[in-house]
Formats: C-alpha cells, structure tokens, sequence
C-alpha cells in the first residue's frame, strides 16, 4: 500500500511542477526549488543525506516510505556518487522527474543549471 501512495505522491508532483513554472517563471521557480532543498537538507552538512531525508519526509508526505525507497531517492539523484544531494543535483532531480516540464520548458532547465542560489 506504500508504494501506492508514493506513486500517487508522485504523479501529483508531476502534475503541480509544470504548473508552477507557468505560474511563477524561471527565477521564482528556482527560488521555490532552492527552498524545498533547504527544508530537506541538514543544516550542518548542507546537503540533504539519508538522515535528513528521512527526518524530513513527512514534509513531502513521503512518512510511509521504507528505507530502501529513500536510499533509491537519494541514488536517483545523486550525480557524483558522493551517497548525499547537493543543492544542484536536487534541482537537476527535481526537472528530471518531470519530463512534461522538460519538453515544455528547455530554458528553465539552462537556468537551474547555470543559476546559484
């Protein structure tokens, strides 16, 4: 039944991040992604690890998760194998996991690219 609801948390996700850009635009976009990273990062290590993720899941409604499906989060994401998500590679996974925004929406993926927060 978990993994239910992760898809569902999931598909919902997909729906609201194209949305959101078209309501905000880029750099709003951005700003609300550098956000969500802040509320899920470790405010010592600056980077959101197993045990941030996991502390912070309830946030995202994600509370049901085991804690393989985290790991696998954390693995999708993770660009330079360093086990834990810099706020760049968050944002990469964010426009990743939403392949309507993509298509739609190339520059806002350049900016997040190129844009520090």
């Amino acid at each position: 039944m978990a993994s239910s609801s992760s898809s569902n948390n999931q598909s919902e996700f997909h729906d609201f991040l194209p949305l959101m850009a078209d309501k905000l635009g880029g750099e709003r976009l951005i700003e609300e992604l550098c956000n969500g990273f802040r509320l899920l990062m470790d405010p010592i290590e600056g980077v959101i690890s197993f045990d941030s993720l996991k502390k912070n899941a309830v946030v995202l409604g994600l509370e049901d998760l085991s804690n393989g499906d985290l790991v696998s989060m954390l693995k999708e994401g993770d660009l330079d194998g360093d086990g834990v998500l810099n706020q760049m590679e968050f944002c990469v996974l964010m426009f990743r996991l939403s392949p309507n925004l993509m298509e739609g929406s190339k520059f806002l993926l350049e900016e997040a690219l190129h844009k520090k927060c």
